[in-house]
């Protein structure tokens, strides 16, 4: 299945059905009079969180979603039928933007959540309603209102606990392909990722999931590269974690340019809880270690995890760091226990 995370779309709601004209005309009946009944409402346009889904992949195929028009009212008092709806499906997690791809409609990131996109028109009054003391033979009727026209952007943020973070080749496709059934592209170029991939990892008995992102390089706030398109996805993680190449050459200037590129996107990632890891360790003894990890640490002001996603190296302490601030935001998220709580 492809991934796609932004697409356009085109929605219309429903026409209200026009009111009817017409007359009772019973042979034997001595008062006739009006008896034209209204039109059906317009179908309404909705949007659902539904399961199983992590792709707008099928937006891609259909982009045109109109809702049932109401039926017309017919003579003898009779409603015309209201609209069916239309209901776009679509993950949890996605953004609903107005036609400007700026102004934020819906935010669906709850499982079942629905919201109304575009309302049916209103069907129109038969001339039954307009029947009165002086005016008993009423001659007009309201038509439907029309339906809403819009476009509309869909954008998919994947709900994940951890975000990985790096140059191209810093070793993050390889870090999820050791720690969980993920098995994404890993070769030694840059840009081997083209898309984000999910990984569910687990460590001492808890999961959560990690998802890798096209590697940043300088000037992806300004749209160098892939990895600006997809810096999205790591908006609602708990946690990043920032892994530098230990054998680039260029340790410090690389970390550099990852901390700048996420302060210029801005949305609060600069923000987050990060975990800095310097990674690739197997190519390294025991003294140049030591000396990378300290001006690693003199340069982010905080403690950084030695790992190797190659050999293995590493990767559990780094799993146990992430899961603390996973369990930590989990707690403050938890509703409060009103068990005990009397009245």
């Amino acid at each position: 299945m492809k991934f796609l995370d932004l697409c356009k779309v085109y929605i219309r709601s429903g026409s209200g059905g026009n009111g009817c004209i017409s007359f009772r005309r019973e042979k034997y009946i001595e008062f006739g009079g009006p008896d034209g009944g209204d039109g059906g409402g317009g179908g309404d346009v909705w949007a659902e969180a539904v399961d199983g889904l992590n792709t707008l992949i099928d937006f891609r195929y259909q982009q045109h979603f109109f809702a049932e028009n109401g039926r017309p009212g017919a003579g003898r008092q009779r409603t015309g039928k209201d609209g069916d709806d239309i209901v776009l499906r679509v993950p949890v997690g996605t953004e609903i933007l107005d036609e400007d791809e700026e102004t934020v409609i819906a935010d669906l990131t709850t499982l079942g959540e629905r919201v109304l996109l575009a309302r049916g028109g209103n069907g129109g009054w038969g001339n039954l309603h307009f029947k009165s003391a002086t005016n008993q033979a009423p001659r007009r009727a309201n038509p439907g209102q029309p339906g809403v026209e819009r476009t509309i952007w869909l954008r998919l943020k994947l709900i994940a606990d951890v975000g990985l973070l790096g140059l191209p080749n810093a070793g993050k496709s390889t870090f999820l392909a050791a720690t969980s059934n993920a098995r994404p592209k890993i070769a030694d170029y840059p840009f081997t990722t083209l898309h984000p991939n999910l990984g569910v990892v687990g460590v001492d008995g808890r999961e959560f999931v990690v998802a890798d992102i096209p590697g940043l390089i300088e000037g992806a706030h300004e749209g160098r590269g892939l990895g600006d398109l997809f810096l999205g996805h790591v908006e609602r993680c708990a946690v990043l974690l920032h892994l530098v190449d230990g054998s680039s050459g260029s340790l410090l200037e690389d970390y550099d340019t990852i901390i700048n590129e996420i302060e210029q996107y801005g949305a609060g990632l600069a923000e987050k809880p990060r975990v800095t890891v310097l990674n690739k360790i197997d190519t390294m003894d025991n003294e140049e270690r030591a000396f990378l990890r300290e001006e690693l640490e003199a340069r982010s002001g905080g403690k950084v995890l030695l790992m190797s996603g190659a050999s293995g190296e590493g990767t559990t302490e780094v799993l146990r760091a992430l899961r603390s601030y996973i369990d930590d935001k989990r707690l403050r998220a938890a509703p409060e226990d009103d068990s005990q709580w009397q009245p």
